[in-house]
């Protein structure tokens, strides 16, 4: 199954979620995400995701004209992550899915504060992904138990 999570930056939401499912579904599941203004990874989204074991420290900011045509072609789904934002549209014959988390990008506030939101984010999209997996049979294995493989 072919999955493009989508978010306005690209930065955090889509880059999060992007990590998530390449962990939990593996490489049989080709997973991107694209922004509608890619701007840079958020170095909160990294560190949040270091703290289960996930390396996303390597992807990138990107718009979907920057993904394979053929990966956009044969798209599954393409899910978006906006909340309060307008939130990127993909003209595709995949099907769409909204699913809206807050930005936790922006709001200010300290370090820590920052990183508390970022795992908020995490871990809200973490179990959205576990159920989606359940729904769509993407694995037999405990979705709760990642899988390794490879970011980016």
């Amino acid at each position: 199954m072919k999955i493009l999570f989508m978010c306005v930056a690209n930065s955090a939401r889509s880059q999060i979620a992007e990590g998530l499912a390449r962990h939990l579904f593996g490489p049989s599941n080709p997973v991107e995400s694209a922004g509608s203004a890619p701007s840079k990874l958020n170095p909160f989204a990294v560190k949040a995701m270091q703290e289960i074991g996930i390396d996303i420290s390597r992807h990138y900011s990107k718009s979907a004209d920057q993904l394979s045509p053929g990966f956009l072609a044969t798209l599954d789904y393409v899910i978006t992550l906006c909340a309060d934002e307008v939130c990127p549209t993909l003209v595709t014959k995949g099907k769409k899915l909204h699913w809206p988390f807050p930005d936790p990008a922006g709001k200010g506030g300290s370090d820590e504060e920052q990183l508390e939101r970022f795992r908020q984010a995490r871990n809200d999209i973490k179990a959205r992904l576990e159920a989606f997996g359940r729904e769509m049979k993407l694995s037999g294995d405990d979705l709760t138990t990642p899988r390794q493989t490879p970011s980016r």
